[in-house]
C-alpha cells in the first residue's frame, strides 16, 4: 500500500446498548470493509488480566498485560440468506473467549480499565492496525474523537436507557444468562455516568459526528441511514 493511500474509515460510537455493534457489522458487510469492535479489545484485556490475577486498579500491570495479549477476531460466516452471521469470535491468547466477553462482569471490567490512561495508550496502536484497504468500520466510544479523528463520516448512535436495557436483557436472555431488567438498567446508567465523566476520552459525540437516535428503529432502517451518509461509491 502506498504511503499516499488514505484508507477510508467510518466510525460508529455510542453508549452500551445503542446498537453500534450490530449496525457496524452490517454496514461493514454492505461495504465489504474490515470491522473493528474496539470494546471487545478492552473486554479482552480485562479478561486476560483476570486470568493473570492482576488487580484491575493496577494501571501499569494492566497496561503491560494489554501490550502482551494476543487478541484477534474470527468473523462468522454469512447466513444462507447472505445476512450478518453474528458477532465475530474473539480469540484471546489462543482461547475462544467470546462468551466470557459478553457478560456484564466483563463489560464492567472493560469500562473500569478504559478509564486508565496507560491502558488506553497501550491499545491505540492495536486499534489503528485494523485500518486496512478497502476500508474500516470501527465501533466504540472514542473512535471518532481519539483513534480515527480524520474519519469521515462519523456516526454517534444513542437510544433511551430503558430501550438499551431492554435490548441487553433480550440479548443475554437469548444466551441463557440470568439477569434482571432493573439490574441491567442500573448498570447501564452507572456505566453511562462513568464513561461520560472519565478524564481520558470521555464518551461524547465528535464535533462533526452525525447523531442518530435508534430508539424504536429497526436494524435495517439504521443501517440505511448510515450508508446514506457515505459518498456515492
Amino acid at each position: 500500500m502506498s504511503s499516499h493511500t488514505v484508507v477510508p474509515v467510518l466510525t460508529i460510537d455510542g453508549p452500551s446498548g445503542s446498537g453500534k455493534g450490530t449496525i457496524s457489522r452490517n454496514v461493514a458487510l454492505h461495504l465489504g470493509w474490515h470491522y473493528l469492535d474496539s470494546g471487545a479489545l478492552y473486554r479482552a484485556t480485562g479478561l486476560a488480566a483476570a486470568w493473570e490475577s492482576i488487580d484491575l486498579s493496577d494501571e501499569d500491570a494492566v497496561a503491560d498485560c494489554a501490550r502482551r495479549a494476543s487478541i484477534r477476531f474470527q468473523p462468522m460466516p454469512l447466513t444462507e440468506s447472505g445476512a450478518d452471521g453474528g458477532e465475530p469470535r474473539v480469540i484471546v491468547n489462543g482461547v475462544d473467549a467470546t462468551d466470557d466477553l459478553r457478560t456484564e462482569t466483563a463489560g464492567g471490567a472493560a469500562s473500569a480499565i478504559a478509564a486508565l490512561p496507560a491502558v488506553r495508550a497501550a491499545l491505540v496502536d492495536l486499534q489503528k492496525s485494523f485500518r486496512r484497504l478497502p476500508g474500516l468500520v470501527a465501533d466504540g466510544r472514542d473512535m471518532g474523537t481519539v483513534i480515527f479523528p480524520d474519519a469521515s463520516p462519523k456516526v454517534f448512535l444513542t437510544a433511551s436507557a430503558d430501550e438499551r436495557a431492554r435490548r441487553r436483557y433480550k440479548q443475554l436472555k437469548d444466551k441463557g444468562v440470568s439477569v434482571t431488567l432493573n439490574g441491567l438498567l442500573g448498570e447501564i446508567l452507572a456505566r453511562d455516568e462513568r464513561d461520560a465523566n472519565r478524564a481520558v476520552a470521555p464518551l461524547v459525540p465528535a464535533a462533526d459526528a452525525v447523531v442518530i437516535d435508534t430508539t424504536g428503529l429497526g436494524i435495517e432502517a439504521v443501517v440505511r441511514r448510515v450508508l446514506d451518509l457515505l459518498p456515492a461509491r
